[in-house]
C-alpha cells in the first residue's frame, strides 16, 4: 500500500526509500481496516458483539453507532460491515474529512473542523445526543462509540452560556501556549456538555461500549478525545490552574472564565467521577505502529530498536537529545531507531509555517551534521497532518544541510523562527505528503544509519 503520495519525488537514495517503506508499514498497521477486523466481531444469530474478547449482548435491544475523531469515518465503515446495516438502528459520527474511503451506508458520516471546532461538529453532536430521545433508548440498548484522536475538536458541544466562537478562540489560544494535550483537555472537559464522561452519562441506562484508537501517550482514557465516555478525575479548579499557568486568563473570553469560576465555587455540576454503564476498549495505539515498523526494518535487513513509544516534551529539546545520543554512540548496536509519541513546541507570536514533525526533522538535520556515515531521519504524523493539512511531516538526510548551504538558506534562523516548512520546501525533497490517512495514533520517528546489515 502506497501511503506516502509523493514518495517518487522523495525517493532519491536507497536509504530514503527504505525509510519510507518502514514508515508506511507502521501507518498501514494502525489503519481502522486492519485493527477493527482483528479486535471486533459480531454474531448476528445471537446479536452478541465481541470487543477484545469481551462480549456484549444486544439480543433484547437495539444497536446504535456514534463517535468522533480523525479515524471515526473509516471505523464507521468497518463497524457497519462487521455488524451489518440491518442490525444497526441508527448511526452518526463526525470526522475530519469526507472521502470515498469513508462512505458507509446506514451510518451518517459528517466532516467537521479540526483542530479548531466548527458549527458542523456542533450540529453532528446535537444529532448524536438526540438519538436517545428519538428512539427512547433504555437499558436493553447498546450504544457503540467510535473514538480516536482529534475527537476533542470534532465532537464539540459547548456548555450552556458558552458560544462556539468562545471555544474556538480558547482552543487556538491553548494550542499555541505550550500546554500539553492533558492540560488542554482538562480545560475542554469543563466547558462541554459531552466531554469528561458526560456523553456516556447522557445515554444511561443504555450500555455504552467505546472502541478507541489512542493518540495519547500512556493511553490515558480520560485524555483521548477528552474522555467522552470515561469518568473524569479532573476538576474546575485544575482547569482554571491550566489557564493561569500559561498566562491565558487575560485573553480568555469572559463567558468561559465565568463558568470556570462558578465551577470552582461549586455552582456548576462537576464532570462524572463514575460511569457504571460505560465500557472502554483501546483497540489500537502507537505501539502497534512501532512494532510494525520494527518488523519491516528487520525484513529489509536492518537491526531495529524501539527507543520509546512515549516521547514527549519540547520538540527541539527531544530532537537534540536523540541526535546527541546517536552522535555519542549510545545506539551503535542498531541501525534503525524507532520512536513514537507526541512532542509540544512552544510557539512565539510571530512563528512561521510548520508543524512539530517538520520542526523535529529540521532540528535533527542540524544535530546530525557531523555524523560520519549515511543517515536518514523521518518524522511523521500518522494522521497525515503535521499542523498543515497538506504535510504529514518530513524526511531529511546528510545531503539536506549541504543543499541548504548551497541555496543560502539560514537553517538556524528558520529553526529559531519555527519556519521549518519554508526551510524544508526550500531545500526540496523533504516534505512528506500522505493526505488524510484515516487514522491517528500520534507521531512516529525513524532514524536509519549506515548501510544495511
Amino acid at each position: 500500500m502506497m501511503i506516502i503520495k509523493n514518495r517518487q519525488t522523495l525517493d532519491t537514495t536507497e536509504l530514503r526509500g527504505q525509510a519510507m517503506d518502514i514508515v508506511e508499514a507502521g501507518i498501514a498497521r494502525v489503519l481502522p481496516e486492519a485493527i477493527m477486523r482483528s479486535e471486533v466481531s459480531f454474531d448476528p444469530s445471537t446479536r452478541v458483539l465481541t470487543v477484545a474478547g469481551q462480549k456484549y449482548d444486544a439480543s433484547r435491544g437495539r444497536i446504535f453507532i456514534i463517535g468522533g475523531g480523525k479515524a471515526s469515518g473509516l471505523m464507521a465503515v468497518e463497524i457497519e460491515q462487521i455488524i451489518g446495516p440491518d442490525n444497526i438502528a441508527a448511526g452518526i459520527v463526525s470526522c475530519k474529512s469526507d472521502t470515498d474511503r469513508q462512505k458507509a451506508g446506514l451510518i451518517k458520516i459528517i466532516p467537521a473542523g479540526h483542530p479548531v471546532p466548527d458549527q458542523r461538529g456542533v450540529n453532528a453532536v446535537r444529532e448524536m445526543l438526540y438519538l436517545k430521545e428519538i428512539y427512547s433508548m433504555d437499558e436493553n440498548d447498546l450504544m457503540v462509540c467510535l473514538i480516536s484522536g482529534g475527537g476533542s475538536a470534532l465532537m464539540p458541544s459547548p456548555a450552556e452560556g458558552i458560544t462556539l466562537e468562545d471555544k474556538q478562540h480558547l482552543t487556538g489560544l491553548l494550542l499555541g501556549s505550550g500546554a500539553d494535550i492533558t492540560e488542554i483537555n482538562t480545560v475542554r472537559k469543563h466547558l462541554s456538555a459531552t466531554k469528561g464522561g458526560r456523553m456516556g452519562e447522557h445515554y444511561a441506562p443504555a450500555t455504552v461500549v467505546s472502541l478507541i484508537l489512542s493518540d495519547v501517550i500512556g493511553n490515558d482514557l480520560s485524555v483521548i478525545a477528552s474522555g467522552p465516555t470515561f469518568p473524569d478525575a479532573s476538576t474546575f479548579s485544575e482547569a482554571m490552574e491550566v489557564l493561569e499557568k500559561y498566562g491565558a486568563l487575560t485573553e480568555t473570553p469572559d463567558s468561559i472564565k465565568d463558568i470556570l469560576r462558578r465551577g470552582v465555587n461549586g455552582q456548576e455540576e462537576e464532570t462524572p467521577k463514575t460511569l457504571d454503564n460505560c465500557h472502554n476498549h483501546i483497540i489500537g495505539d502507537n505501539t502497534l505502529a512501532l512494532e510494525a515498523m520494527a518488523q519491516k526494518a528487520t525484513e529489509l535487513g536492518f537491526k531495529p530498536h524501539i527507543i520509546t513509544a512515549e516521547q514527549q516534551g519540547d520538540t527541539a529539546d527531544a530532537a537534540r537529545m536523540r541526535a546527541e545520543e546517536i552522535m555519542s554512540g549510545k545506539y551503535k548496536k542498531y541501525n534503525a531507531l524507532i520512536i513514537g509519541g507526541e512532542t509540544t513546541p512552544t510557539l512565539p507570536a510571530d512563528a512561521g509555517r510548520g508543524g512539530r514533525n517538520q520542526h523535529y526533522a529540521a532540528v535533527s538535520m542540524q544535530g546530525l551534521a557531523g555524523y560520519s556515515g549515511d543517515w536518514v531521519v523521518a518524522s511523521v504524523g500518522t494522521d497525515g497532518s503535521d499542523f498543515l493539512p497538506d504535510t504529514a511531516g518530513a524526511i531529511v538526510d546528510g545531503s539536506s544541510l549541504d543543499t541548504a548551504g548551497k541555496k543560502d538558506l539560514n537553517v538556524k534562523l528558520s529553526i529559531d523562527g519555527f519556519d521549518s516548512n519554508t526551510l524544508l520546501a526550500g531545500i526540496g525533497d523533504c516534505l512528506i505528503e500522505t493526505g488524510d490517512t484515516g487514522t491517528n495514533v500520534g507521531d512516529v520517528v525513524l532514524y536509519l544509519t549506515g548501510n544495511r546489515k
